[in-house]
């Protein structure tokens, strides 16, 4: 743990008020989806069918901000796979820090790494695209991300800072990178052209798709370790 994660861990645990009802209140926003990925998703479906003249361009912009939350829940994934391991800080006795439910902390994810974010990852892209196409609503939803998914998981011990600072960094340049005219223009009017021709397939496989992603593929997750283990 570097001195930059010490001091920012340490500073929050101590300012924090040191009780059962704040620590439980965290520990929603951290746990809970609705506080989580279900409010900058409802802004992309304003964006999606908000009438008017820059209609075109928006639901090119909604296509190509999934398509990058997606590419950096993946890049967070495989980073976190072929980087060197590194134990989440709840779970490391040796930092002398005594953070807020540990006791309750369960070991799902102990064998997994922590660096980087995989939910500042996803939840910065997103944010960032809102940034993109609409400056004041994206100005509150990277704080919405930054004060309500990030913070708490560092608060929990769930991530050191620089997790969540990286995880940013990749969800943020990924989105800047495919939201670009030339970049956007090769894959966002063919996605769109098929919901306008198939509605009722393509609204069907977006709203499946949203709620994999509000959930952070959480069940394909599990499912996957459940086969690996058993095969």
């Amino acid at each position: 743990m570097n001195a930059f994660d010490t001091s920012i861990q340490t500073y929050l645990i101590h300012i924090a008020p040191s009780s059962d009802v704040f620590t439980h209140a965290v520990r929603v926003l951290a746990d809970f989806y609705v506080f989580k990925g279900v409010l900058p998703l409802a802004i992309l479906y304003a964006m999606w069918f908000k009438p008017g003249s820059s209609l075109a361009y928006r639901r090119e912009m909604v296509v190509a901000i999934l398509s990058s939350a997606m590419v950096a829940f993946v890049v967070g994934r495989l980073l976190a796979l072929l980087l060197p391991f590194r134990l989440r800080p709840i779970y490391d006795a040796s930092l002398g820090l005594a953070f807020p439910g540990a006791s309750d902390a369960s070991n799902h994810l102990r064998l997994w790494s922590s660096l980087p974010s995989d939910h500042a990852a996803l939840w910065m892209s997103v944010a960032v695209g809102i940034l993109l196409v609409w400056r004041w609503i994206g100005v509150l939803a990277v704080l919405h991300c930054a004060l309500f998914i990030c913070l708490p998981r560092v608060y929990l011990g769930l991530h050191y800072p620089t997790d969540v600072i990286a995880g940013a960094v990749i969800g943020a340049t990924v989105v800047v990178l495919l939201t670009r005219d030339g970049l956007r223009a090769r894959f966002a009017p063919c996605i769109v052209g098929l919901m306008d021709r198939s509605p009722a397939v393509g609204y069907t496989a977006a709203f499946l798709f949203f709620f994999e992603l509000a959930t952070m593929f959480d069940e394909p997750r599990l499912l996957a370790i459940s086969l690996f283990k058993v095969l």
